[in-house]
């Protein structure tokens, strides 16, 4: 066939297709375009899905009269002028394409007024082409009505979805805006029904109680910036930092699937995997495997350290230091969900009950002393030092942040060498003081505590335990390894042994020492104290698919990934027999920890049975 230039028409048609996609596509263009007018007021009106109709109508600047035929004109923008605009964009909208693509599919009425003028300007246009001009009286702002979206583009039109699917996305795109912009005041109208409304009162919090329902809300706490200060932030901000803030779930209210977790970069809402892992990562171990949090982020920066222009509907952007952005998000939640994780208060039903010795005072202690026994079963009480001196709590951490010459600062969840300046009062306990009974199944502990009764899963809790106790060893520099007698040669799969290779470093640092032996053969010299009598070979197996799987963008990921492998393999199994003194000693470990009450990779490590649920259960309580 002989090569041709194609008709005007099929070319913007054809681009039409890279900007929009479907009905949800042009509200985005719309919305973005009033916004950058600096509407307070968007009103979005939708029939059949946006098949039929979409209308946008704004309060902002408007469109000058001897503007508005050029602005349906591709290529033609008000936001851009030289190549450098192109590095520093803060508009929303810079490409000067989404109109004329809009126009080019459907039928577009565009009624607006600037407000510099005294009269408005009608534009009609079908398919492209100019079908009406005239001048109207109308209020400041613009109305944008599209109808008929892709009726001459039947390819395009039949790969739409149901109307209540069409609608799902486009509610998506206008709650998104309305938590980006809480100033604005939304309106969504489906088929003449106002679905969704904000008050545009310039607060965060109101916006995400209509988005995310007024329960949910309150149940957000704030993070980064609005942990300060609730109120909107002007989106002009310093040039030399990125400043997050938000809301974020706690643990105890969680999502199956991603889809909370927005995200949104100098008021712009963006889809990045990456970001979305590192929100994850800061509910590490916190939360259930295959349980996502609810969390609405807003990331300021300057301008020239990101790439809008990446997307064809502007929905990705680059970062010029994208682990620095990874890190500035992961940080600002992980600290505010430490900060606000107290331990529960005990039960109203208590204050009746009398459980004398069961809490333990929180006195400052030497960290040399010995460890004294724990619970005394026959007095009742915790025993007195043996010298008669006054009664003081066993040594906080003793188990795991004292072993490895480390003690917890009482502020930032930090770590330091121990010394005896910095062995001062130790934080508030995660858990009540617990009493063993006994072990149910050889596979959970039983304990008493002023709640109620436990029962703590042996294997989860020995695995918080060492995950806990290597990322304290971990702080202090690369772990301790053990030489094998013999080393052993370990043969992965193909699609594996090249990522070993590739974390060779992060490997070394915590206590594995490998040597290329042959065609994706290894040569373990080396490995981690508590690993030398494990299977090393199913080891290495199991932490190079670790390796494989998954997308962990920064080392420190790539480290906690490896560590969970090796605590779930070292900690005590289901079915081991455990002297008394033993589950004592684990129970005082867990008690140690940061996070006590799941395991590494989310799973609770304890079950509580109140102390009402057990009387009403016995007929007690009437």
């Amino acid at each position: 066939m002989p090569i041709h230039v194609l008709p005007d028409t099929l070319v913007a048609r054809i681009a039409a297709g890279e900007v929009v996609e479907r009905p949800a596509s042009a509200v985005k263009e719309m919305v973005e375009n009033a916004i950058d007018a600096g509407a307070s007021d968007i009103r979005v009106e939708c029939a059949e899905g946006g098949r039929a109709l979409l209308r946008v109508t704004d309060n902002g600047s408007g469109i000058r009269a001897d503007e508005v035929e050029l602005a349906f004109t591709h290529h033609a923008t008000s936001k851009l002028s030289t190549d450098e605009d192109l590095t520093r964009i803060k508009t929303l909208g810079f490409r000067g394409e989404a109109l004329a693509s809009i126009a080019s599919v459907s039928i577009v009425t565009c009624a607006t007024r600037h407000a510099d003028e005294t009269t408005g300007t009608l534009i009609r246009f079908d398919n492209g082409r100019i079908v009406q001009h005239d001048k109207i009286g109308r209020p400041a702002g613009t109305t944008m009505t599209v109808e008929n979206l892709f009726a001459r583009v039947p390819a395009r039109l039949k790969f739409l979805k149901s109307n209540q699917t069409e609608r799902g996305h486009i509610d998506a795109i206008v709650t998104r805006y309305a938590l980006v912009y809480p100033s604005v005041r939304f309106s969504l109208v489906h088929d003449g029904r106002v679905t969704f409304q904000t008050q545009g009162s310039g607060r965060l919090r109101d916006a995400l109680a209509q988005t995310h329902g007024a329960e949910v809300a309150e149940r957000l706490i704030p993070i980064g910036e609005m942990a300060r200060d609730d109120d909107a932030h002007d989106m002009d901000m310093p040039e030399a930092s990125i400043e997050v803030s938000g809301y974020a779930s706690l643990p105890t209210l969680d999502h199956n699937n991603r889809s909370k977790i927005q995200l949104f970069v100098n008021g712009r809402p963006i889809q990045d995997v990456k970001l979305s892992y590192a929100v994850i990562q800061a509910y590490h171990t916190l939360l259930m495997v295959g349980r996502y949090p609810i969390a609405v982020v807003m990331i300021r920066m300057p301008v020239e350290d990101v790439d809008v222009n990446a997307h064809p509907a502007k929905a990705e952007v680059r970062f010029r230091e994208p682990e620095a952005v990874f890190s500035a998000v992961q940080r600002a939640i992980r600290r505010e969900l430490l900060a606000r994780m107290a331990p529960p208060e005990p039960p109203s039903v208590l204050s009746t009950v009398d459980l004398p010795g069961l809490s333990r005072p929180e006195a400052p202690v030497d960290p040399n002393a010995p460890i004294e026994p724990g619970w005394s079963a026959g007095a009742g009480q915790w025993p007195a030092p043996r010298d008669g001196s006054a009664y003081t709590a066993p040594l906080h951490g003793s188990g795991s942040w004292e072993r490895v010459g480390i003690a917890r600062q009482s502020q930032g969840g930090e770590f330091s060498a121990a010394s005896p300046a910095n062995t001062g009062p130790m934080p508030t306990r995660s858990l009540p003081a617990l009493r063993i009974l006994g072990q149910l199944a050889l596979a959970y502990v039983i304990a008493e505590g002023p709640e109620g009764l436990y029962l703590i899963d042996q294997h989860a809790a020995h695995e918080r335990v060492l995950y806990e106790r290597m990322l304290a060893q971990r702080e202090l520099g690369p772990v301790v390894s053990q030489a094998l007698l013999d080393p052993l040669p370990v043969q992965l799969p193909a699609d594996s042994a090249w990522r070993v290779e590739e974390n060779l470093p992060v490997l070394r640092d915590l206590g594995f020492d490998l040597e290329a032996f042959g065609a994706n053969t290894w040569l373990v010299r080396a490995v981690p104290p508590m690993m030398a009598q494990d299977d090393i070979a199913a080891a290495l197996r199991e932490i190079a698919g670790d390796l494989e799987s998954g997308d962990a963008p920064l080392r420190r990921d790539i480290e906690a990934r490896i560590l969970r492998r090796v605590c779930k393999r070292m900690a005590i199994k289901a079915g081991r027999v455990l002297a008394l003194s033993e589950m004592q000693a684990l129970v005082r470990d867990l008690e140690a920890c940061e996070s006590p009450r799941t395991c590494p990779h989310g799973r609770p490590t304890m079950l509580q049975i109140g102390v009402g649920q057990l009387e009403k259960q016995f007929g007690r309580l009437g």
